[in-house]
């Protein structure tokens, strides 16, 4: 209730209401400023409003007092029951658990105002799962109530827990929640066969590894603690069979280590043991964790192949035996007991060239052909057993028949050996070490024997010296030998060997005679040595190759004394007269260029070579041949010069140039030497040079030299 000091009961204040909730929640008299709520209110959802109050003329409209803020408070009632917000809960607790073993804690909240009474005090407890778990009703903690609980008895549980508020007083709010145990395995139980005797029938056909019944043994936990481990123990026919564990359905599976036979035993008994793999030591008191049981197999009697004596057969035989001789022969039983008769066959599939047959009755073996241990020396093939009764039933068998060698080779020199023997060897010297070699297959221990053929024992050259050991020594037996007198020995050496017959070989070695030195070092084996003339010793020898080479220098030296002699005679001043010519300026390479054209000829009249190839110029087609005619001594320079010309006029390959142009060559120093008259062997006859000038511009040093020769002249006649 609200009121103002102002308020004279006579109607002329307004009260107003303003802030959280008003209009809404909360509503006010304008005239008697009394509040109401308008709904109902709950402490959960808004504890406190904050309203503001003002009283108001009536008339005027004007506040008559300032604007006043108050708080509206909810008072708490106990009307929210205690909830288990994680509810439904699961838990598990090992089974064989002691009294007070934990399992869970719940916890249940009020929403009631836990400051103002016992609104939200909560206490637990259990409405559905007594004896078995008990609940701390302060804290909500559950736990084992008896012991030994078994989960092989009950699994699953369900446990009601109640929480109520108010302390648990009468009247207080509850909520409820289920709680579902479960009681997890432990190994507390030993596998157990439901029987003790376990009866199987195996038949004798079955295979070696094969699976051929299975027993089980219930051990009734779970998971890894139901593993079980099967082993049978040693004893009688435990030695035939195998059990190993099935991983899915834990059941033994035996299987067969060893072919069964019926006919030699038609039953066996052993024992079988069954354990735990995963052991819990807090429950050994209890007992052996594992059984045993007795396992008893009976063998079933089938109809079987024959089978043979031996796992493999072998057998030998001599190379040439007459065909149809027998070599062995194979045996196959019918082991049932109606023991059938046996047939016998090859297999042809493996021996192609059929060199044996079989008695299909008696399993005999003989040869079909001649053999040839050098061709073959060993047949391997299968024979092929089946019963009269069933002939389907077969069983095969493996034969190697080796075939023997028969001593129809004789042994030989295993390689040709080249054999020398020193000049001055000394007697009992051993030249050459010699081995044998047979083509027979030479059994172990057979010996090869050597000895001289009978026409070289009484030679006093050779000997052979056998060892013993299948290898000889080719000794000397005489002091030097000489190649001169005798350069090739041939010694025929007998090898004989030890097998029956007795085959022998006589073989041949060449010995040659070589000069040697004081040590025995081969020097020279060569034929052409033999033929030196006798009594020419080394020494003798290097004097004369000595002498040989002097007189070859000396040659040498001579023939050069004579070049350089005749080249000084060719040297003169510069005054020469013959020095215009080398001075000569005129096309050319110098007086070095001696490839430009080949000049030799001028050096000597008399030097003229047949078919001389111009070098000036390389030829384009094959020049005709040029007949030079012999040059006397006294020919002049004129027909010299006219026969040149002559030759390159005819000679298609020539340049439009006179040859002549390579005169420049000429002079000191030249290869051509000198061209000058002076000095020719020509006579002083009167000879006419007015046919140079006619020759060109090139001519005219040439033309003007022997026109002031001519002017010179005395006996020159005008």
């Amino acid at each position: 209730k609200l009121h103002s000091d102002l308020d004279k009961g006579v109607g002329t204040v307004k009260y107003t209401l303003s802030g959280d909730g008003a209009g809404t929640v909360f509503t006010i008299d304008e005239t008697t400023g009394d509040i109401h709520a308008i709904r109902s209110l709950d402490r959960e959802e808004k504890p406190f409003y904050t309203l503001r109050a003002q009283a108001v003329d009536v008339d005027t409209k004007k506040p008559l007092e300032p604007e006043s803020e108050f708080i509206i408070k909810v008072q708490d009632i106990n009307d929210n029951e205690p909830k288990f917000l994680d509810g439904p809960y699961v838990a598990s607790v090992p089974e064989m658990s002691p009294v007070g073993a934990y399992v869970l804690q719940v916890k249940a909240t009020d929403a009631d105002d836990p400051t103002y009474g016992n609104s939200a005090r909560v206490v637990y407890s259990i409405l559905q799962g007594q004896p078995y778990f008990s609940i701390d009703p302060k804290t909500g903690v559950i736990r084992t109530a008896l012991p030994n609980m078994d989960r092989e008895v009950k699994e699953q549980y369900q446990v009601l827990i109640q929480a109520k508020d108010m302390g648990g007083q009468l009247g207080g709010l509850a909520g409820t929640t289920t709680v579902n145990i479960t009681l997890t395995d432990v190994n507390d139980n030993p596998p157990r066969f439901p029987k003790s005797i376990f009866h199987l029938k195996v038949p004798e056909s079955s295979h070696v590894g094969s699976a051929i019944g299975r027993i089980r043994a219930v051990d009734p936990d779970f998971g890894k603690n139901a593993e079980i481990e099967y082993n049978i123990v040693p004893g009688d026919g435990g030695n035939l069979f195998d059990i190993t564990t099935d991983e899915n359905t834990q059941e033994g599976v035996i299987k067969l280590k060893k072919p069964l036979d019926f006919e030699t035993k038609k039953a066996y008994t052993f024992k079988v043991e069954a354990s735990n793999l995963h052991l819990d030591h807090r429950f050994h008191s209890v007992g052996p964790f594992k059984d045993t049981a007795t396992v008893k197999i009976n063998v079933l009697d089938m109809d079987e192949p024959p089978v043979f004596s031996k796992p493999t057969y072998t057998m030998e035989v001599y190379e040439d035996t007459p065909v149809g001789t027998i070599i062995g022969a194979v045996t196959a039983q019918d082991l049932d007991a109606g023991s059938s008769s046996v047939r016998y066959l090859i297999d042809w599939k493996n021996d192609v060239d059929s060199h044996f047959t079989i008695d299909a009755t008696e399993g005999t073996i003989a040869t079909n052909e001649l053999l040839d241990r050098e061709s073959t020396t060993q047949y391997n093939f299968s024979i092929i057993a089946s019963k009269v009764s069933n002939p389907l039933l077969t069983s095969k068998v493996n034969v190697i028949i080796n075939v023997l060698d028969v001593n129809e080779f004789p042994p030989e020199i295993s390689v040709p050996y080249e054999t020398s023997v020193c000049e001055n060897a000394k007697p009992g010297q051993v030249i050459q070490i010699v081995t044998a070699a047979d083509k027979d297959l030479s059994p172990a221990g057979q010996r090869f024997s050597f000895r001289l053929s009978p026409e070289a024992s009484n030679k006093p050259n050779f000997t052979v010296h056998d060892y013993r050991n299948n290898t000889a020594g080719i000794e000397t037996r005489r002091n030097g030998y000489s190649r001169r007198q005798q350069e090739l020995y041939f010694l025929p050496v007998v090898i004989e060997d030890s097998s029956y017959p007795v085959q022998s070989s006589t073989n041949t070695l060449t010995i040659r005679v070589c000069r040697c030195d004081s040590d025995g070092t081969i020097q020279s084996c060569n034929v052409e040595a033999i033929f030196l003339p006798v009594g020419l010793s080394t020494g003798a020898l290097i004097a004369i190759l000595l002498c040989i080479v002097i007189l070859l220098v000396i040659v040498v030296l001579y023939v050069a004394l004579r070049r350089q002699k005749k080249k000084d005679t060719l040297m003169t001043s510069k005054e020469d007269i013959r020095d215009n010519v080398i001075h000569y300026d005129d096309e050319g390479g110098g007086e070095e260029d001696t490839q430009a054209f080949d000049i030799g000829a001028l050096r000597n009249p008399k030097v003229i070579e047949d078919n001389k190839i111009r070098r000036d110029i390389k030829p384009d087609t094959l020049r005709f041949t040029r007949q030079r005619p012999p040059v006397e001594d006294n020919t002049d320079i004129r027909d010299f010069i006219d026969q040149r010309l002559q030759e390159n006029d005819v000679d298609p390959a020539a340049p439009p140039y006179d040859s002549l142009a390579t005169y420049a060559y000429e002079g000191n120093g030249s290869v051509a030497e000198s061209l000058s008259s002076i000095d020719s062997l020509t006579t002083e006859a009167d000879q006419d040079y007015d046919y140079l000038s006619d020759w060109g511009p090139r001519f005219k040093i040439l033309a003007d030299m022997f026109g002031e020769e001519e002017s010179y002249n005395p006996d020159k006649v005008t």
